[in-house]
C-alpha cells in the first residue's frame, strides 16, 4: 500500500510539473524591458528605431537573457503551447539579431556588412539553442517556417532583420498569451505603412517580403491559398478602393515589389 502511494505521488508530481511547464512557458521580462528602453516607436508603430548604443551599455542584461534562452531544453520547449513556442522563437530571433549587430557596432551601416561574399550574416552559427549552435536562418526557416507547427504567414511581420525595410522591431516582447493580438497588430501596422505597401498608379506596390516569401501565403496557412486572398483581408490597411478590391479579387491587379532598404534601423 505504501509503495503504491509513493508511486502515485511521484507520478502526480511529474504530471504537475509537466502541466506547469506547459502553462508557464518562458519569462521574457529581461527582453521586454530592454525593448521598452531601447526601441523608439515611430508613426504609431509602423516603424521603430533601435538604440544600439543603449543595448551595448546593457549588454550584460541581453547576454543573461540569451543565456536563459540557451538553457531551455527541447523537451521543455515541446511541452509548451504552440503560441508559447512561437513567441519564444520570435523573441530568440530578434534578440540574437541585436546581439549580432553589437559584435561590430558602431562600425557598420547594415547587417549585410557582417556577411561576406560566401556567407550571409543570417547563416552564421551564433545562437546556442536546444543543444546546438544555430544560425538566424535556422531559427526562421527551419524552426519557425519549416517545422510545420505554426503555419502562420504573419510571422514575417514579427521577425526583424535590423534593417529599415524590415517590419518594425516591436517595442515589447512577444508573449504566448497575447501572441494572436500582437501578430495581428504587427501585420496591420506593416501593411498600412505606405513607404512599404501602397496602391499607386493602378498598381499595388508591395514590400519585397511578399516576393521572397510568396509561397508562405499560398500553401493554406491560416486558410490562405494565395497572396491575393491574404491581402483581401487587409484592404482597409492598404487603402484599396472598390475598383482595386475588385481587380485584386479577380486576379487583375498588377503587383510590383519595392526595393528593400537594408540600412541599419538605428536611432540617429
Amino acid at each position: 500500500m505504501k509503495t503504491w502511494l509513493l508511486v502515485t505521488s511521484i507520478l502526480f508530481g511529474l504530471l504537475t510539473q509537466t502541466l506547469s511547464a506547459a502553462e508557464d512557458g518562458f519569462d521574457h521580462t529581461e527582453w521586454d524591458q530592454l525593448l521598452k528602453q531601447h526601441v523608439t516607436v515611430l508613426q504609431g508603430g509602423q516603424a521603430t528605431q533601435v538604440d544600439y548604443h543603449g543595448f551595448a551599455e546593457d549588454q550584460a542584461s541581453l547576454s543573461a537573457y540569451l543565456d536563459r534562452l540557451s538553457d531551455v531544453s527541447r523537451s521543455r520547449f515541446d511541452a509548451w503551447s504552440n503560441a508559447e513556442q512561437l513567441a519564444f522563437l520570435i523573441n530568440a530571433y530578434n534578440a540574437w539579431t541585436v546581439a549580432l549587430i553589437l559584435t561590430e557596432w558602431p562600425d557598420l551601416e547594415s547587417i549585410k556588412d557582417l556577411g561576406s561574399l560566401f556567407r550571409s550574416p543570417w547563416s552564421k552559427d551564433i545562437a546556442p539553442l536546444f543543444g546546438n549552435t544555430v544560425s538566424l536562418d535556422d531559427i526562421e526557416h527551419k524552426m519557425i517556417r519549416g517545422s510545420d507547427r505554426y503555419q502562420d504567414p504573419r510571422i514575417h511581420f514579427a521577425v526583424n532583420c535590423a534593417s529599415i525595410g524590415c517590419p518594425a522591431l516591436r517595442a515589447e516582447a512577444y508573449q504566448g498569451q497575447t501572441l494572436e493580438a500582437q501578430l495581428n497588430e504587427q501585420t496591420r501596422l506593416f501593411l498600412s505603412d505606405v513607404s512599404r505597401n501602397r496602391l499607386e498608379d493602378g498598381e499595388l506596390k508591395l514590400s519585397s517580403i511578399f516576393k521572397w516569401y510568396k509561397q508562405d501565403f499560398e500553401k493554406g496557412w491560416s486558410g490562405y491559398a494565395s497572396l491575393a486572398s491574404f491581402l483581401l483581408d487587409y484592404v482597409a490597411e492598404l487603402s484599396l478602393d472598390a475598383q482595386a478590391i475588385q481587380a485584386l479579387n479577380n486576379g487583375d491587379l498588377d503587383m510590383v515589389y519595392l526595393d528593400y532598404d537594408w540600412g541599419l534601423n538605428v536611432t540617429p
